[in-house]
């Protein structure tokens, strides 16, 4: 069976999301970007995917936020993964839980990007305060937030595509599309 006609978004800003009747129990209904977003937006730990030099992928926890439309992290600029970013800007990052009968799991496709402008830098900075707390407090400084273990290059990723996986009765996966 093909997938169902997109579902037209609630607002300019939310993506339309189409279930993919393909994988979805006959029961399932397209999962709305606004439980998403809340799934992102209160997500602790995200997979981070990039591609190595030799095309071999690199997967790897990390702590992330949602601001501005797209999921921010950072990473030390010798750690594989900023490596693998000078090279390739294409990555996924993934959440969700590890149990099978509930939940919703999501991945984000994009191209990672550098924030080197100090102010967005200091909104992330306190981002990252609200979110995980004072343990997780960066200064900002020369493009870079600064902290006790020294330098961190901060990435946008502005979701490409998306999908939703939802577990549980009944088992759905959504689409959603961003325009470029």
């Amino acid at each position: 069976m093909p997938p169902t006609p997109p579902t037209p978004p609630t607002s300019a800003a939310e993506p339309s999301g189409r279930l993919d009747t393909r994988f979805s129990d006959p029961k399932a209904s397209a999962t709305p970007w606004s439980d998403a977003l809340a799934v992102l937006e209160t997500a602790e730990v995200f997979w981070l995917t990039t591609v190595r030099p030799d095309g071999r992928p690199h997967v790897t926890p990390l702590i992330a936020v949602w601001q501005d439309g797209a999921l921010h992290f950072c990473t030390g600029p010798a750690e594989r993964k900023a490596k693998n970013l000078r090279d390739n800007p294409a990555v996924v990052l993934t959440t969700g839980g590890n149990a099978l009968g509930e939940g919703c799991d999501l991945v984000v496709e994009g191209e990672a990007e550098r924030v080197t402008d100090d102010p967005a830098l200091r909104a992330l900075a306190s981002a990252y305060v609200r979110k995980y707390g004072p343990d997780w407090t960066f200064g900002v400084g020369d493009g870079v937030f600064t902290g006790d273990g020294g330098e961190a290059l901060v990435f946008r990723v502005a979701p490409r595509t998306a999908f939703g996986f939802a577990k549980g009765a009944p088992f759905g996966q959504t689409r959603w599309r961003f325009p470029l």
